[in-house]
């Protein structure tokens, strides 16, 4: 049976909608709960929500109609009951009227005034109505269109299709709901910002607490050779800039260490410099890692989680072993270094970022272009500004600055005074061909410090096959107070073996962190891991209390 306008509604569920409005802290869900709510009442057939996007969108429909695609009302919330299509969603956001450019039919006309449309009886003025054959055929009777104003600003707009003329208290109530809903969205986005930069923060933290840990792992840049002196000079041309740096060089020459002085000396200073690490991400994480993923997204996200682009936002992103990402993922990162776009995985909201990228490698990405095996467009972006670190054999001058600071590191870290470096033991180290590098020049001092117990430094390396060198280290020629053996290779990795085991067994086999065995041995996380691998150490059995 039809109603009139006689009828005298129910407004109890609208003061309870007043006040669950204050309540709710999503948008998204706010705006479902407020279309829901008036749905629910007996007389009204459809509830929608618009609200005005920036950025501009396509409108095929009203393409005519729209003369600034820079504003753009886009249908946020709907809910509704078709009387004679019992099939019919009408919560669904997409369709012919879930875009209206400022000012088109009575739904932009309403956000471009900021004045409301309120229809009391269709049948007597159907000019606001688009489909009347729609309204005829659903009994439609009134309309009541809100602006959702706040401090003079329209957010959107509200609209109701009821099935009973419109009488003046309603429509008093529509305006005051539309009040409160606009008061309610601006809240809602400002705890979502809040809850944003909440998660940012926290992100940055839980990156950058390991961080901290490495972020000396060489100390600071060390060195008065030609080769580092070259380098920094590019590192100063190319740090205010925002152009993306790639830096090359074998592994273990400090490229992390380049990164963030680039990084320090640029204008995003203030802002985080975030590491991944392309080499340790498991091939099916690769998309979580970089962009995050939402709860559900797949098996083990049991919360939305922020990625490593949204954490460097505004900052620096460190691409480490870059060439280690497979080349069918490529794509998605060429997108965001030339879009600035990205969506996480599982949700279809596009995110802005800006970001500069430094990228670094060990591997020749020419050769791995031309063999397929790395996108030549992601290789171009990347390769802005090279620059190129040398291996410690080609600045062997620095050896000795490098071993002295090692040395006062590590004698703070252990708070035990460590015998200096006689230069025996200093020719000996300039000697040596360095196949690490500075990693492998700061393992072998840590590892002799930790060995002296108060006794001259010794240095264990293996015979040098490396090329600058002509002969091997125990050919050194040494003090007599000073003498050493050397020991084979397979010596030496079973007392590294036996080394890394003592250090899991202190730290009861914890790696990472605090405490952990890397921290006690002065090495990556990642790199004991793969160490502990490749030697197939594997923690003993809990023996049963039975």
């Amino acid at each position: 049976m039809e109603s009139n306008h006689d009828d005298a509604p129910d407004y109890g569920p609208l003061k309870t909608l007043l006040l669950e409005m204050a309540q709710e802290h999503g948008v998204a869900a706010l705006l479902a709960m407020i279309v829901r709510q008036l749905a629910r009442r007996p007389h009204v057939a459809l509830a929608r929500i618009w609200l005005i996007q920036e950025g501009g969108c396509p409108c095929p429909a009203l393409a005519a109609s729209c003369d600034d695609n820079t504003k753009c009302l886009h249908l946020a919330a709907s809910q509704g009951r078709s009387l004679t299509d019992k099939r019919a969603d009408w919560s669904r956001l997409n369709g012919e009227f879930s875009r209206f450019p400022l000012g088109s039919r009575k739904v932009g006309w309403i956000a471009a005034t900021g004045k409301p449309v309120e229809v009391n009886d269709i049948q007597k003025d159907a000019q606001w109505i688009a489909k009347p054959d729609w309204a005829k055929r659903e009994k439609i009777r009134g309309f009541g269109g809100q602006p959702l104003l706040y401090k003079g600003e329209v957010l959107g707009v509200l609209a109701v299709f009821t099935r009973y003329r419109l009488n003046h208290e309603e429509l008093i109530w529509m305006r005051m709901i539309a009040d409160h809903a606009a008061t309610a969205i601006v809240n809602a986005r400002a705890f979502e910002k809040i809850q944003r930069l909440q998660e940012q923060l926290e992100l940055e933290c839980s990156y950058l607490r390991e961080e901290v840990q490495e972020a000396r792992a060489f100390g600071d840049i060390v060195g008065q050779s030609d080769a580092l002196q070259s380098v920094l000079e590019q590192v100063d041309l190319v740090a205010p800039t925002d152009a993306n740096v790639i830096i090359l060089g074998e592994s273990g020459t400090g490229k992390e260490l380049i990164a963030r002085e680039i990084h320090q000396r640029s204008q995003r200073h203030d802002r985080p410099l975030i590491k991944v690490n392309c080499a340790s991400i498991s091939r099916e994480l690769y998309e979580s890692e970089f962009f995050g993923h939402v709860k559900g997204a797949f098996s083990g996200a049991i919360k939305d989680r922020a990625g490593r682009f949204e954490a460097a936002d505004g900052g620096t992103l460190f691409l480490d072993e870059v060439g280690e990402i497979p080349i069918d993922l490529q794509s998605k990162l060429l997108r965001v270094l030339q879009e600035g776009q990205y969506e996480r995985v599982g949700e279809e909201k596009t995110r802005q970022v800006d970001v500069r990228i430094i990228a670094a490698t060990n591997r020749d990405l020419k050769r791995e272009v031309a063999r397929r095996r790395f996108r030549q467009d992601l290789y171009y972006r990347l390769n802005v500004f090279p620059i190129e670190v040398a291996p410690l054999r080609l600045r062997k001058e620095d050896i000795p600055l490098l071993a002295e600071h090692f040395l006062a590191l590590i004698q703070k870290r252990i708070n035990r005074k460590l015998p200096p470096l006689a230069g025996a033991r200093l020719r000996q180290l300039q000697r040596y061909a360095w196949p690490g590098n500075v990693r492998e020049l700061q393992n072998v001092i840590e590892r002799a410090a930790i060995a002296s117990q108060g006794r001259a430094l010794r240095f264990v390396l293996p015979n040098d096959d490396g090329p600058g060198n002509g002969q091997p280290a125990a050919a050194v020629e040494m003090d007599p107070s000073e003498e050493w053996v050397m020991l084979p290779e397979s010596e030496m990795r079973r007392r590294e073996r036996q080394n890394i085991i003592a250090a899991l067994k202190k730290s009861h086999w914890k790696i990472y962190g605090p405490g952990g065995a890397a921290q006690l041995l002065g090495i990556k996380p990642t790199t004991l891991a793969s160490r502990i691998k490749k030697m197939k150490i594997m923690k003993p059995p809990v023996e049963s209390p039975m």
